[in-house]
């Protein structure tokens, strides 16, 4: 047997000789930051051990092995809250429900009166997944890498977030859970998967088929969710793969399937999810944006947490920040990232291409000259020295990318229903994401055309929103799985002329 003692806290964990130590760690319940799921990627579960820096995700223990943890938990920024249309209610002669907005980086889940169709309560928190990938595509290589238990693990990890949320919205409001009559549930395909316990493997192999797309009904008690005994589960239905029940909700509240014009919805995260109405027809596609714009992939990459740079400015007296909590800059989240980049572009740090400028190309009395330093042949801009965070190119690249997958199924979507940019009447915003994003960072760094920059409108968390009119509206359950059959999803690899598209999508606008 071996042993980790934690030096700051003096625990001691036993285990075996020659286990993983990440493992080991997240085992005992120790925060670790481990967005590629321990593969050795992301160099973000960094410990030290015996004064040395190292990745506990490709380090063993042997012996007994003093490790001093780098990072703590911080608090983090969810959004709660979103746009509600008006909409007629069912009559409730009491009892209370819950909505939950299951995402792949956090969990939202709000406490309703039924009666009065209150809020009462509302608890948030990073998805428990998190230990397991950042991303829905390393959870369900975890399935495949992990055949006998991975599907129950993920399964326990969202259900007990959930009973822990539960627990905590009832005694915040006095109510007992017992009385929770219902809990409606939105998420995106592949959580709605691991939610019930079904084998989500089939969404991450060709041809991307779910196990299942309908609406589910069944008691919570089936699942493992502490309720009452007859408490019913309500999970909205999905169109997709990649479009799940958060864009089917998204795509209701936003009243598309009333529109008369040309109206774009667009949830912004890991997965770009796209829906257009035009002409009486709605049609949808989801482009793989990656994690880069929710600050993950990002050499000083972190989630929106307190100390994360949220938005950054390039003046002549230097780079100003602005973090998460007013506290000391730790790292830079997706706001602050697309800020930065926007920035770069502006003055002339970056080019079009996505390249640095040459230091050599600066005069020494420019003011931008000191913001970049070569770090062997690389070049890379100085975003904060005294917390040691810096922007590299790879940065910038990994932005590009997303850029490009998102404003290429714009595009195509676009193309599709043979309207052009001008033909717009608006884009409306959705998810934790795209909340905190201005339209100087989406049209600045080109994620969102100059065209639409005036057309802009932020729904907030639509998914959570639909979850909670779905509680109160048999009619509204009605509509919304009438909604999810009728929106017609495009894949874009199959799209003609894709490869040109997602090309000349990954060029920045200039300035």
């Amino acid at each position: 047997m071996a042993e980790v003692i934690i030096r700051q806290t003096g625990q001691r964990i036993v285990c075996e000789d020659g286990a993983n130590l990440l493992e080991t760690l997240l085992g005992a319940g120790i925060f670790v930051d481990n967005p590629c799921n321990g593969k050795g990627k992301c160099g973000k579960c960094k410990v030290k051990v015996e004064g040395e820096t190292l990745l506990s995700c490709l380090t063993e223990v042997h012996g007994r092995m003093e490790v001093e943890t780098l990072h703590k938990e911080r608090k983090h920024k969810v959004l709660t809250k979103g746009y509600l249309p008006e909409f007629e209610k069912d009559a409730y002669d009491g009892g209370y429900g819950i909505v939950i907005d299951i995402g792949t980086t956090t969990v939202v889940t709000g406490l309703i009166d039924l009666q009065t169709g209150k809020e009462l309560a509302n608890a948030s928190m990073i998805n428990a997944q998190k230990h397991f990938g950042l991303d829905v595509l390393t959870r369900i290589t975890y399935e495949y890498e992990h055949p006998e238990t991975g599907i129950q693990e993920l399964q326990e990890a969202i259900v007990n977030s959930i009973n822990g949320m539960l627990r905590e919205v009832c005694d915040e409001a006095g109510v007992a859970k017992e009385e929770i009559c219902e809990i409606d549930v939105a998420a995106n395909c592949t959580m709605m998967h691991m939610l019930l316990g079904v084998d989500a493997r089939s969404i991450g192999r060709s041809p991307y088929k779910p196990e299942f797309l309908e609406a589910k009904m069944l008691k919570a008690k089936e699942i493992g969710i502490e309720a009452g005994d007859d408490t019913v589960l309500y999970c909205l239905p999905q169109v997709s793969a990649y479009i799940g029940a958060d864009i089917v909700a998204g795509a209701y509240v936003c009243e598309m399937q009333k529109e008369k014009g040309n109206v774009l919805f667009i949830d912004i995260g890991t997965n770009g999810e796209i829906v257009l109405a035009s002409d009486g027809r709605l049609m949808c596609c989801s482009c793989a944006a990656g994690p880069a714009l929710e600050g993950m992939n990002i050499s000083a990459g972190m989630r929106a947490a307190e100390g994360a740079i949220e938005d950054v400015k390039i003046t002549e007296h230097g780079v100003e920040v602005v973090t998460i909590g007013d506290q000391n800059p730790v790292g830079i989240c997706g706001s602050g990232i697309l800020a930065v980049v926007k920035e770069l572009l502006r003055t002339g740090l970056v080019k079009k291409n996505g390249a640095f400028i040459k230091k050599e190309k600066l005069k020494e009395e420019d003011y931008r000259y000191p913001m970049i330093r070569l770090n062997g042949t690389k070049r890379e801009f100085i975003l904060h020295k005294e917390a040691n965070l810096f922007v590299t190119q790879g940065d910038v690249r990994q932005v590009q990318l997303a850029k490009g997958a998102i404003l290429s199924g714009f595009v195509a979507l676009l193309n599709k229903a043979g309207i052009s940019m001008d033909d717009l009447d608006k884009v409306m915003i959705a998810g934790q994401f795209g909340a905190h994003l201005p339209a100087d960072s989406l049209v600045g760094t080109g994620i969102l055309p100059e065209a639409v920059k005036d057309k802009l409108v932020y729904v907030g968390n639509s998914s959570k929103t639909g979850a909670y009119m779905t509680l109160m509206s048999k009619k509204v359950k009605r509509e919304v799985e009438e909604l999810a059959a009728k929106m017609d999803y495009m894949e874009l690899a199959e799209t003609d002329n894709y490869e040109r598209v997602f090309t000349e999508s990954m060029i920045f606008p200039a300035f």
